[in-house]
Parts: C-alpha cells; sequence; structure tokens
C-alpha cells in the first residue's frame, strides 16, 4: 500500500508560480511511474503529466506543455510539478497518481488513468486573474 501526500498549493496570481510537491511512503518508490492529474469544480478529472521510474520519459498534457514540468527525486521519494505562467483554468485540486511498474506505458492509459493504483488526497491550487 502506497500513501500519496502532496503539498504546495495555495492562492497565486495569474501569471505566478508554484511547485508541488509528492511524497510517497513506500521505500521502493523507484517502481512507480508516476503521475498528476487535477480536478476543476464542476468537472472531470484531467491528466497533466507523467513520469517513468527514472524521470527519463515524461507524458504532459498539450494544455500545460510549456509551462509545467514534471520530475521526481527518487532518493527524497518525492515526485514534483513546476507550474509556471499560471493561468485562472489552471485553477483545480490536483492529485499525485502512482502506478506500479518503471516504465511510462501508452500516453492513452495516463490519459484515461488506467492502472492508476494509488492516488494521494489532492492540494488545491487556486489561480486568480
Amino acid at each position: 500500500q502506497v500513501q500519496l501526500v502532496e503539498s504546495g498549493g495555495g492562492l497565486v496570481q495569474a501569471g505566478g508560480s508554484l511547485r508541488l510537491s509528492c511524497v510517497a511512503s513506500d521505500r521502493t518508490f523507484s517502481n512507480y511511474a508516476m503521475g498528476w492529474f487535477r480536478q476543476a469544480p464542476g468537472k472531470e478529472r484531467e491528466f497533466v503529466a507523467a513520469i517513468s521510474w527514472s524521470g527519463g520519459s515524461t507524458y504532459s498534457a498539450d494544455s500545460v506543455k510549456g509551462r509545467f514540468t514534471i520530475s521526481r527525486d527518487n532518493a527524497k521519494n518525492t515526485v514534483y510539478l513546476q507550474m509556471n505562467s499560471l493561468k485562472p483554468e489552471d485553477t483545480a485540486v490536483y492529485y499525485c497518481a502512482a502506478r506500479t511498474g518503471r516504465i511510462l506505458g501508452q500516453r492513452g492509459n495516463w490519459v484515461s488513468g488506467y492502472g492508476v493504483g494509488y492516488w494521494g488526497k489532492g492540494t488545491l491550487v487556486t489561480v486568480s486573474s
């Protein structure tokens, strides 16, 4: 059982930056591909980004490409989401996700959330205009 705890959310003005962190409880953190999803009020959950065990492969949603960067530090059991040039439409609860297996797999699976076995409780990001 992997427990995921997100932090780093908050209120920021449009154009600003935030860095989200997600710490995993499992000492075999490097055995998981990790991802970030978000859910805005009244909307369905949306894929944001994913990263392989080594950090060598990543996927990002088109809506965040060039603005958000996913990374990980296996020594700290932590995955990050650096968010720059934030927009009001980025306002959402951001969830950390873990999927067993080191490779990233097909992008479509991440977009649908298929195979994600563990979820954090989320951290709220609010971007004001």
